[in-house]
């Protein structure tokens, strides 16, 4: 695998992370522009964890995932960490 710089997109979604005490759904976060690529981009690259979880929505259970900031991925934040990706 290779690594490259994170992008402005991946910091900034390290950075709504790291306001979120509870982590962010991926449905959220893909409500605020990121891709489920650059979710997994972050999590490979240790800087979030991500977690399914069933939740209740109109009485129905539903799968989703629940992405955290890793003490890696908030120490990284400010750029200087890479995002290892596949050739």
């Amino acid at each position: 695998m290779q690594t490259r710089p994170m992008t402005a997109d991946e910091r900034r979604l390290l950075e709504l992370l790291a306001e979120s005490a509870n982590g962010a759904t991926d449905a959220l976060l893909q409500a605020h522009g990121f891709t489920l690529g650059m979710m997994v981009d972050v999590v490979r690259a240790g800087l979030a964890t991500a977690t399914a979880e069933r939740v209740l929505a109109a009485g129905r259970p539903v799968e989703s995932t629940r992405v955290w900031i890793t003490d890696a991925g908030a120490a990284g934040g400010g750029g200087t960490a890479g995002v290892r990706v596949s050739p």
